[in-house]
């Protein structure tokens, strides 16, 4: 069975994103990007799937500008078998939307017929969390999403799933697509000799045009702003205060 992983390439996770002056977007100049985390998380499990023998090969596909080739690389290093970068846009600044992504996807996925795509369950750049659902319906396959466990046994999966009202476990036929969460697993480091065999393996270039996606964006951003600065605390004396000006400011 072939596992295909979808990663992007984010602002690391430990950077404080700063937003342009002028309102127009996020600083991405002189910035720290690194694998998106959930995206992580999907490598790993399809790492340790492969170990178990339930795999046997991982491609990691990465959608965007020519820089994501280092993510993609790092991929190769945790442990993927070979890589495929889609060069859909010349501008870092240029964000490939969910359904551009998902078009991709599904192009590559009749190409390779994986038994399973695992994949972040969202990106923390735009939270879109809507790329594994979207492939999932234009392939017509199963779904899982927020994968907390996962289980593969011959032609179906088990997973366990996070929901509001705490945990659910459902079986899905595969192939499937399954999105992760943070709590599956925790990512492997990838060693100093596996970073330098990842320069070495296949990972093959192809551009948008080549899947015949159009990824001209749908969206329009009007605005990026900073988060409301949090507010100084008040010290009160008494239960009586303190109930006071909560009433004060319309919280009871």
């Amino acid at each position: 069975m072939k596992i295909l992983v979808p990663v992007k390439r984010v602002i690391d996770y430990n950077v404080k994103v700063r937003v342009k002056s002028d309102g127009t977007g996020v600083d991405l100049a002189n910035v720290k990007m690194s694998m998106n985390p959930f995206d992580e998380i999907a490598i790993e499990e399809a790492i340790r799937l492969k170990e178990a023998g339930k795999a046997d090969e991982i491609i990691a596909v990465s959608i965007g500008v020519k820089q994501a080739q280092e993510t993609l690389r790092t991929a190769l290093a945790m442990g993927a078998d070979r890589a495929i970068l889609v060069i859909a846009a010349d501008d870092v600044h240029q964000d490939i939307e969910p359904l551009a992504v998902a078009k991709i996807l599904k192009a590559i996925a009749d190409e390779e017929q994986p038994g399973l795509v695992l994949a972040g369950k969202q990106a923390i750049d735009n939270d879109m969390n809507a790329t594994g659902q979207m492939l999932a319906a234009l392939l017509g396959w199963s779904q899982a999403t927020f994968v907390s466990e996962l289980e593969v046994d011959g032609d179906s999966a088990t997973v366990t799933r996070e929901v509001d009202g705490g945990l659910q476990t459902i079986k899905v036929k595969m192939p499937a697509i399954v999105t992760v969460d943070l709590r599956l697993n925790e990512p492997r480091y990838a060693s100093l000799p596996n970073i330098m065999k990842a320069k070495k393996k296949q990972l093959d270039e192809k551009t948008a045009a080549d899947y015949g996606v159009d990824v001209t964006p749908r969206l329009t951003i009007v605005s990026t702003t900073e988060p409301e600065t949090r507010k100084a605390g008040v010290m009160v004396e008494s239960v009586e205060e303190l109930v006071a000006k909560l009433k004060d400011a319309g919280a009871v």
